[in-house]
């Protein structure tokens, strides 16, 4: 077996020792760099009438959901994309609801000409009604004339009858003279029987034309119910339509898509989530105040909040939310220490959020003027 050279053998024990010493000047490079990015992240001390505030940036979010089940036909939109509220999102398939519409319209076009009818009915009988009653009363006058002549001709054809008897019996006048006499009183009586049946026809035909009165009562009563049909058949019309318009999945609010829970050719249950939007300009800074300070901050207050990703640029805010009860700070809050303290939730809300450029999750500050 040959033995290595004793000049190869130092050198290879030079070698190794210098990459030990070269790594350890790389690791104490590391742990300085790193404290030095740690010191000057360090926060000078605040004074007293600012309070700090550590979160993370939330938003609103809002759940683009369906009334109705259905097959999702048409799908308008990605996660990303930017959109208005009741801007169309999803499309169901409405080929039923459609036929359905169809139908109530129909329907509604139906009862309508059945009130319209009903109406002209009514208003014909409101004109026809007073004037057959005036007619039947100027018939009923009419006729109370006449009789009246009738009993006159009557009353004088029976005294002509009798001075042509006692002439006749003197024998001043001739027969025929006597005999015409007494077909005129014959005629005459016959006359008053006409004319008071005809008296009993025009009353009776008065009765029937007031009876036009209640006629109308009946026809009004129509009217109402086919008026309530038409009602009936509008409400059916606009339910179909309301379901129609429901097949269209609008957005709720202005925002962003975050997240897109369904496909084309899905089948979905009524009432299911179909798209998550996050309202960006409604952007807020969640956070925890401690008990022993929650005192000096209150509604409508005034911040400043410092995101960790854009340094260079500070985000007015305003405190809208403070919580009415404690709770233990949260479990992602890093030291068991602060995890035990009893703190307030409090929310800062962005007055701005230009461009768009601050979205939920990202780690920021935020400092309250308190005096």
């Amino acid at each position: 077996m040959k033995q290595k050279p004793l000049k190869q053998f130092f050198g290879s024990a030079m070698n190794t020792q210098h990459k030990t010493w070269l790594s350890g000047i790389i690791f104490l490079i590391v742990i300085a760099v790193a404290v030095s990015v740690y010191l000057k992240k360090m926060p000078a001390e605040l004074p007293d009438d600012v309070v700090k505030i550590n979160g993370r940036t939330e938003a609103d979010h809002y759940l683009a959901s369906t009334k109705v089940s259905g097959k999702i036909l048409k799908v308008l939109v990605r996660e990303g994309d930017e959109v208005k509220k009741d801007q169309v999102l999803a499309v169901l398939d409405d080929a039923q609801v459609r036929a359905k519409v169809t139908q109530a319209a129909a329907a509604y076009g139906a009862a309508q000409a059945r009130l319209k009818a009903a109406k002209t009915g009514l208003k014909v009988l409101k004109k026809q009604v007073p004037l057959q009653i005036a007619t039947a009363e100027s018939t009923v006058r009419h006729s109370k004339a006449v009789l009246n002549s009738a009993v006159e001709n009557a009353q004088q054809a029976k005294l002509d009858e009798q001075r042509y008897a006692r002439l006749y019996e003197k024998g001043t006048i001739q027969k025929h003279q006597h005999e015409s006499a007494a077909l005129a009183k014959k005629i005459a009586d016959d006359n008053v029987l006409i004319a008071k049946a005809a008296i009993n026809r025009a009353q009776k035909a008065l009765n029937e034309a007031k009876l036009g009165w209640q006629q109308i009562e009946a026809k009004q009563d129509d009217v109402n119910a086919v008026k309530a049909q038409n009602l009936q058949a509008q409400a059916a019309l606009m339910e179909a339509m309301s379901v129609f318009d429901d097949m269209k999945i609008k957005a709720p609010t202005n925002g962003v898509i975050t997240t897109k829970l369904i496909n084309e050719g899905e089948v979905i249950a009524s009432g299911a989530g179909l798209f998550d939007i996050v309202n960006l300009n409604q952007v807020y800074l969640k956070g925890y105040i401690a008990e022993n300070k929650v005192g000096l901050v209150h509604l409508g207050q005034k911040a400043i909040i410092k995101i960790d990703s854009m340094p260079e640029q500070d985000f007015p805010a305003t405190v809208r939310y403070i919580a009415s009860e404690t709770e233990f700070t949260p479990k992602e809050v890093q030291t068991q220490d602060e995890r035990v303290k009893l703190v307030y939730a409090i929310k800062l809300y962005l007055d701005d959020n230009p461009k768009k450029r601050i979205t939920p999750g990202l780690p920021a500050d935020a400092y309250i003027q308190v005096k």
